[in-house]
């Protein structure tokens, strides 16, 4: 709050600056990441705030955003506060440079300037500062590759990937060697390359989370092909070749129904070995019956792997062009902000007790905390937004009577009949054009329950 001071301007008026906006704390793809390390230890972030406003109509500046930069595939959740259980999926960052504001910062107060009417000429108050906003979010990390390599452990994952890739995971005779995903750019012969994951063995019950499977097989769900690995040689443990491609595909399948009907290549491995060819024909019928390609290869011979892997990186190529015609561009800021609009047009009146009445709102709220309570001036002003609003015609229409109590936040209010004569005989025009009155109120009432409960929403036009 300021006001004009000079020599020979005589009642200079009101003219305090309003206060510079919150920054905003942003999640940022960054395609040089490729981990969340930085976030394993460090849980608390916050953005810059804004100055305070001053005379001579001079605005504070705005607090910078805080960008807090993630790998690609980072997918962002928010999380109940107190069970910091997931709620809902804020965004799947999957493009470098792609972001999304997580926590807005605050509006600035706006200076008395803008409380001037024909009849207030010297508006003693001003607003307070938006509160920042507090979130609890989730990260996590899914890998962005084309191809998918899954399988039984040691049925020569890892072998493949470093057959046909610069990639060089640790290879032993033993399962799960591979405890997590390695990465490999492929390059076809006709000059098309596709990016592999060698994801850990699964086994039965991954779905379940068992041997790991929920960290392994989530890496799969971003995958465009899928290159089911089987040991056609039964393995150290002498398995069924078609029972463990039919296991993997339950797996699969309990896990995430969407994963049954991604494209899927069958890969028959260590078709080198003596002794093999029936079990190669049993896959091989197996999966044509699922309407699946087939393939029998050697990692070590590398037999048919030209074949192969020519074919995946058609796959992935005409698999690249659906998904571009298909996934639409999504305006995160415009969500957000239609998001925002949403809950603040929003008005909830519920009885707490006989004669006492809980109101909660995004825009009530926000108006009472910017409220300056120990100056008269402002609260007055607070009340007659209040009535132009409509909040007192909703009370009662909820059932509220003169001289309840109403509480918004931790504050409390004496209920006054809008139908009572102003003894006054005094009213003050304001104008804001921020005021709208609630419409479209809905009334329910539990059946056992004395509480009621309204529920208003104001549409902006």
């Amino acid at each position: 709050m300021s006001f004009r001071r000079e020599a020979y301007v005589p009642k200079g008026g009101p003219d305090g600056g309003d206060g510079g906006h919150g920054g905003n704390v942003v999640i940022v793809a960054d395609a040089q990441l490729s981990s969340l390390i930085d976030y394993r230890y460090k849980h608390h972030f916050k953005a810059e705030r804004g100055t305070h406003g001053k005379g001579a109509r001079r605005h504070g500046s705005d607090g910078q955003d805080l960008l807090l930069k993630v790998p690609l595939g980072t997918v962002v959740r928010e999380l109940d506060p107190e069970t910091q259980e997931p709620l809902y999926e804020i965004a799947d960052l999957t493009s470098p440079g792609e972001q999304v504001v997580v926590a807005p910062g605050g509006n600035g107060g706006r200076g008395n300037i803008h409380f001037v009417t024909s009849v207030r000429r010297a508006p003693a108050f001003a607003e307070k500062g938006e509160p920042a906003q507090e979130h609890w979010i989730e990260l996590e990390m899914k890998l962005m590759a084309d191809v998918a390599l899954v399988g039984m452990p040691s049925v020569g994952k890892s072998s493949l990937i470093a057959r046909i890739s610069a990639a060089r995971p640790k290879i032993a005779d033993y399962p799960f060697t591979t405890l997590v995903p390695n990465l490999g750019v492929v390059r076809a012969q006709n000059g098309q390359s596709f990016v592999c994951a060698d994801v850990p063995g699964l086994i039965e019950g991954a779905s379940e989370g068992k041997g790991l499977g929920h960290q392994f097989l989530r890496h799969i769900e971003r995958t465009a092909l899928i290159v089911h690995m089987v040991d056609v040689t039964g393995g150290y443990e002498g398995r069924d070749p078609v029972e463990d491609y039919h296991a993997i595909n339950e797996e699969l399948k309990a896990y995430a129904s969407k994963l049954a009907d991604r494209p899927q290549i069958v890969v028959a491995n260590k078709c080198d070995m003596p002794g093999t060819e029936d079990a190669i024909e049993a896959l091989r019928k197996a999966a044509e019956a699922d309407g699946r390609t087939f393939f029998a290869i050697s990692t070590v011979t590398g037999l048919n792997l030209d074949d192969f892997v020519t074919t995946c990186a058609a796959e992935v190529a005409e698999l690249r062009k659906e998904i571009a015609i298909t996934t639409p561009t999504v305006d995160r800021s415009e969500a957000w902000e239609h998001q925002r609009l949403r809950r603040d047009n929003k008005l909830r009146i519920e009885r707490e007790e006989r004669h006492a009445w809980r109101v909660s709102g995004g825009q009530i709220e926000r108006m009472v905390i910017q409220t300056d309570w120990d100056n008269d001036e402002a609260v007055a002003y607070l009340q007659r937004r209040l009535d132009r609003m409509g909040l007192e015609v909703q009370l009662a229409k909820a059932g509220a009577v003169d001289g309840d109590e109403i509480r918004i936040l931790e504050l409390t209010f004496t209920y006054e009949d809008p139908n009572k004569p102003n003894t006054d005989g005094i009213e003050i025009p304001d104008e804001d054009a921020s005021d709208q009155q609630f419409e479209d109120v809905e009334f329910e009432e539990a059946p056992s329950d004395p509480s009621h409960v309204a529920e208003a929403s104001s549409e902006t036009e």
